[in-house]
């Protein structure tokens, strides 16, 4: 230790990669994580009763597309990995609660801590792959990374068509739910009853998720990414940081797929092919990379898409056949031309954008007031 670091006092010194938070600082930042999902699900509560029921269901498909750009975004915006097989990895998350609710139903086993057992189960077994795959990104890099994620998102939905008698080929598995509890009514809606359970396990996700960030794991990630040689030579181990971020990159998108199964009630490969996976690194970026707000734009972006692809083609008078065509192949064209148009405006994304308003709205107010 040098003589200037020791003489100044250890709550004066800056937070380094290294060193630990104090507990107090990690108590609060813990509790105002907390504090605002907790004020945030009691929103999605009051939503809940407001809307339509359609637009609960479109919430709750939010709510698990943003388990999944959460977690690409710590892999990619905060550790600098480039994944273009997060879609295979929320089919795996698809298909085990499918197996296991399954299961549960063959076997006359009943009650609803039984889809939280599929929902872990679905976690576990895609930190499994995750961490087989993750093992294997942290020896490459560049068009290498990207070319062994790639080969992920098409090998695991070809593995379900192949195993057909396991995961019944093109048609996929049912997912069976039970209805919401007895203690909400007869008559409780479905609908709000999912937005509420997808709506609560991504709020659960996404503590954990700005805890990790704000610890000396997201230090970690972020000294990784920023210089592997400079990190390595402060004491980080770069491969374990890396297998690191693709686990837990992979849990949330595992429990993302798993959401979506449960509210589909239904999984099939077409659901999570490559395409998928392109959209969900377009909606990182579009977001705004690296920042866990920018996120939930693009889960919102996500979603939004079939109805701003029906609305594009409803201003043209078209063909059926060339509408047809059209709704294949314009999501993607509106995603990507967004995405060139997001790089070239706005590189930090809509988060980026509200963020710098928000700056210059504040930096006015003082001036107002005087």
């Amino acid at each position: 230790m040098s003589a200037t670091r020791a003489a100044v006092p250890p709550k004066q010194r800056s937070a380094g990669v290294g060193d630990r938070p104090v507990d107090g600082r990690r108590g609060s930042t813990l509790l105002r994580h907390l504090a605002v999902a907790l004020a945030v699900g009691l929103a999605l509560v009051a939503v809940s009763y407001a809307v339509e029921p359609f637009r609960n269901f479109q919430l709750a498909t939010v709510a698990a597309y943003l388990c999944a750009t959460a977690g690409l975004t710590v892999l990619t915006g905060l550790n600098g990995q480039l994944s273009l097989g997060h879609g295979a990895l929320m089919a795996v998350g698809a298909y085990t609660v499918a197996l296991c609710q399954t299961a549960f139903l063959d076997r006359g086993m009943t009650g609803g801590w039984l889809l939280a057992v599929s929902l872990v189960a679905a976690i576990v077994s895609t930190v499994a792959v995750g961490a087989v795959v993750g093992v294997a990104a942290a020896r490459l890099r560049g068009p290498y990374l990207a070319g062994v994620t790639l080969a992920v998102a098409v090998v695991v939905p070809a593995l379900a068509v192949t195993f057909d008698g396991v995961f019944n080929g093109e048609q996929g598995l049912s997912v069976p739910v039970e209805p919401p509890p007895m203690a909400l009514g007869a008559y409780f809606p479905y609908e709000r009853w999912q937005l509420w359970l997808s709506g609560a396990a991504t709020l659960l996700a996404l503590v954990l998720l700005a805890n990790l960030i704000r610890s000396r794991y997201g230090r970690t990630f972020r000294a990784v990414r920023d210089d592997e040689v400079a990190a390595r030579l402060a004491g980080i181990h770069v491969a374990r940081t890396q297998v690191l971020a693709f686990v837990v990159s992979a849990a949330t998108a595992g429990l993302g797929g798993a959401l979506l199964a449960v509210l589909a009630q239904s999984v099939s490969p077409g659901a999570f092919s490559l395409t998928l996976s392109l959209f969900l690194l377009m909606a990182v970026v579009i977001g705004g990379l690296g920042r866990l707000a920018g996120a939930l734009w693009g889960a919102v972006l996500l979603v939004a898409l079939p109805d701003l692809t029906h609305s594009v083609t409803e201003l043209f008078t078209l063909s059926p056949a060339v509408a047809q065509r059209l709704e294949g192949n314009l999501p993607l064209a509106i995603f990507g031309i967004t995405l060139i148009v997001v790089m070239i405006a706005a590189p930090g994304g809509v988060q980026g954008v509200l963020s710098r308003l928000g700056r210059a709205l504040l930096a006015r107010w003082p001036a107002r007031r005087s």
